[in-house]
């Protein structure tokens, strides 16, 4: 009876999970793969457990109340304590098992597929997924527990933020890609240098301006008194390498998507100079969380020659 409990306890904490992160009741019951009058019962449920109201309930979903949020925190803490126990049950000493989250901010998304290719011929055991997300996501998945490593801007992080541990793996360069007609070649052309006052002159795809990589790119042109006015906004990079490709406008992009298109014979990438801009990039952890063995083993492949390897041929190819 106490086994039962627990369980249906268990499932109550991951609908509610799925509740805050969906904010609709029909969604969070599809994401759990239950009918919503199971899934509102079971929150009906765990209120009477506690003895406490923790939905804000009205024609619509309303949020938690107070409550409700720290019962959503141990909620939070339960589950992930459960999922590193079922990742310990089920590897050996030799080979981790199980899932392991990975986000990395836009530009950044061909550095860490790479990475979690690699690590899953290490380790086919393990099951990685990686999710393209801006910066204050990556900050807020971390700290919640539904993201376990990130790849993204370690700049904004001071001296005194203690939340998260950071493992540096280079620096962003910026080139301007655009469309040349006369390219006859089979593969993308590198130019040669252009400044960023006179990249600010071009009609420019730039991401919106909740991507940190906007931010940076505005500070620069800015700084040579060019203003940031795009002709067209996306959040996807896709979106962006398309654009280009149709000719119409051109776009600021670091040099790890340069690399992603490089078998484009129609772009061309310039080199950003004055100024020079190099913005540090790095894996990211919670700091004061137990890392799981999948999370264990990649940050072993961090150091490992192979990985080591990867990144100097990056930065051979000028991205970093």
């Amino acid at each position: 009876m106490a086994s039962t409990r627990s369980m249906n306890l268990l499932a109550a904490m991951r609908y509610l999970v799925a509740l805050d992160k969906h904010r609709h009741f029909g969604r969070a019951a599809q994401a759990c793969h239950v009918t919503q009058p199971a899934l509102s019962n079971a929150l009906r449920a765990l209120e009477d457990e506690f003895g406490v109201a923790i939905i804000k309930r009205s024609r619509t979903y309303g949020g938690l109340t107070h409550e409700g949020e720290l019962v959503l925190d141990t909620a939070r803490r339960a589950l992930h304590e459960m999922d590193l126990l079922e990742q310990e049950l089920q590897s050996t000493a030799e080979e981790a098992r199980g899932p392991l989250r990975m986000g990395a901010v836009p530009t950044a998304v061909p550095i860490l597929t790479v990475f979690a290719a690699m690590l899953q011929r290490r380790h086919r055991g393990i099951v990685p997924t990686v999710l393209t997300l801006s910066s204050p996501e990556i900050e807020a998945q971390l700290e919640n527990l539904s993201l376990d490593l990130a790849l993204g801007y370690t700049e904004r992080f001071g001296k005194q933020d203690t939340r998260f541990r950071c493992w540096p793996q280079g620096q962003e360069r910026y080139f301007l890609l655009r469309h040349q007609a006369d390219n006859a070649g089979k593969a993308l052309r590198y130019g040669p240098s252009i400044t960023w006052a006179d990249a600010g002159k071009f009609p420019l795809c730039q991401l919106t301006p909740e991507m940190h990589n906007r931010t940076i790119i505005e500070a620069a042109l800015q700084s040579v008194g060019m203003p940031s006015a795009p002709s067209l906004e996306t959040n996807s990079l896709l979106a962006i390498t398309l654009a280009v490709t149709v000719g119409e406008v051109s776009a600021i992009l670091p040099g790890a998507m340069i690399s992603a298109v490089r078998e484009q014979g129609s772009l061309e990438a310039l080199p950003l100079i004055e100024p020079d801009i190099r913005t540090p990039l790095g894996f990211i952890a919670l700091s004061n969380d137990r890392p799981s063995r999948t999370l264990q083993a990649a940050l072993r492949l961090m150091s490992a020659p192979e990985w080591v390897e990867v990144l100097e041929k990056y930065e051979g190819e000028h991205i970093f």
